[in-house]
């Protein structure tokens, strides 16, 4: 009975201290964002040269890919302007043709928190206005690129606040940028510049697909959002595959290592990264039940060392990814500040985390 009350009393502690990366002191409860992307009845009413459009909730991003393939591109174009928020976030769509989709989602939406999403330049691979919003974007050329990693978020993120001004490095597009830039090779006489896409064979995406918990409350010491977000994530990483990408590198930080963690048996990840991580829901990196190799690592002030790795009645995601009964392989972050300062410039941390993205790490 003892050990009971010790085990709630932690279960309770994890509740009042796992959340959001901003530290705020209360959370609310969010409503997760699931199914396929708004607008969807039009599409399936829809069709092209009188062949049956794929069905959004039902169609493998394979099926997608071929589907798209054997339309001509005034068949594309069409669709692209009939029904821009299901192409935007359709997995397995041409990319070309999910950036202008959500182009024209952005500007139509005429809300001037999104407008910056529209500019030119920029490569938003998925947008979808429903909730708090959700938005990924890419850093790089997608199409050619030789390798691809993908940076999952934890908590207070969403498309709202993708372009907010926040401290270097940090939020969902800041460690993008950031990691983009580490994996550059310098060309003779300087550097490749921020977010170009010649002189690199890596492109990342900031990915906040799915409904982040806010604050620190029950939303982000329960799996309830992470479990919502895991099968968004495997299927996002199952359209990279239909389009011919590599498989992709996952940097899930904080409450996006929860995600990572569900989502991990079910996608072809080369590599998955936990970092600042309250838990992935496994004992074990064998727990995952994945090919990819795993990594972890934890700064020596990130307050994600006070939760308690626990799991009791739902609350708490157990074991420490970086302990080493977990089996992870550790990345060095001995020079890491707080809990978002694992892609500053400089840091051990963003220099292995580079490495894994090309492939160079062992």
């Amino acid at each position: 009975m003892r050990r009971f009350g010790r085990t709630l009393v932690t279960a309770a502690l994890a509740v009042t201290v796992v959340g959001g990366t901003a530290g705020w002191a209360s959370g609310e409860s969010q409503s997760a964002v699931t199914g396929p992307p708004p607008g969807t009845a039009a599409w399936r009413a829809d069709t092209a040269y009188g062949r049956a459009l794929p069905d959004p909730a039902t169609a493998t991003p394979h099926e997608v890919a071929r589907f798209f393939a054997g339309l001509d591109d005034a068949a594309r174009s069409a669709l692209v302007r009939n029904h821009p928020l299901v192409v935007g976030n359709l997995d397995g769509a041409p990319v070309p043709l999910r950036y202008e989709a959500n182009r024209l989602a952005v500007v139509a939406t005429g809300e001037a928190r999104y407008a910056s999403l529209s500019a030119p330049g920029r490569r938003i691979l998925a947008f979808d206005p429903r909730g708090r919003g959700q938005v990924a974007e890419v850093f790089g050329d997608l199409e050619h690129a030789a390798h691809v990693s993908v940076i999952v978020p934890g908590s207070d993120n969403d498309a709202t606040s993708h372009d907010a001004r926040r401290a270097p490095h940090t939020g969902p597009a800041g460690m993008a940028r950031a990691l983009r830039t580490a994996t550059e090779t310098p060309a003779a006489g300087g550097s490749v510049a921020t977010g170009s896409v010649a002189g690199g064979s890596v492109a990342v995406i900031a990915w906040t697909g799915y409904t982040t918990p806010v604050g620190v409350g029950l939303d982000g010491a329960g799996g309830r959002l992470a479990a919502a977000g895991a099968p968004r994530l495997a299927r996002f990483t199952a359209g990279l595959d239909a389009v011919g990408a590599p498989d992709p590198v996952l940097f899930c930080h904080s409450y996006g290592s929860v995600v990572c963690g569900l989502a991990a048996r079910h996608t072809d990840a080369a590599d998955i990264v936990a970092l600042g991580s309250p838990g992935m829901r496994a004992d074990t990196a064998d727990d995952l039940r994945t090919k990819a190799r795993v990594w972890a690592g934890r700064g020596p002030s990130d307050w994600i060392a006070d939760v308690p790795n626990v799991s009791f009645a739902g609350i708490g995601h157990g074991a420490d990814p970086t302990s080493a009964a977990f089996g992870a392989r550790r990345v060095p972050a001995a020079d890491v500040r707080g809990h978002a300062g694992y892609f500053t410039p400089g840091t051990q941390s963003l220099a292995a985390f580079a490495a894994i993205a090309k492939g160079e790490a062992r």
